[in-house]
């Protein structure tokens, strides 16, 4: 799986708008037209966070996901990654 995405800089990519929902979210990218259905609202609170982190490790402890969840949360990241939903900040790592 390469580096933990865990430990470098993210951010929501700025093409992408998050529209609330009562499951959590829908998550619209304007370049690639791809939408998603985010059905956990801390991932959405996560995300919303990223770029206030200098890590996504640092995000989720600040959610208050429990550390056993990591993993789960790290895959999902690293999906959203895939689609340009999320992205790394530059010069500060990161890697889908």
């Amino acid at each position: 799986m390469g580096d933990s995405l865990l430990d470098g800089a993210w951010r929501l990519s700025p093409l992408v708008a998050l529209r609330p929902e009562p499951f959590g979210a829908l998550a619209y990218h304007f370049g690639n037209r791809k939408l998603t259905f985010l059905k956990e609202p801390k991932l959405v609170s996560v995300m919303r966070e990223l770029g206030r982190h200098d890590t996504v490790r640092s995000a989720l402890a600040e959610r208050g996901v429990p550390e056993t969840q990591w993993p789960t949360y790290e895959s999902a990241l690293r999906r959203l990654a895939a689609t340009d939903m999320i992205r790394p900040r530059a010069g500060e790592g990161g890697s889908p």
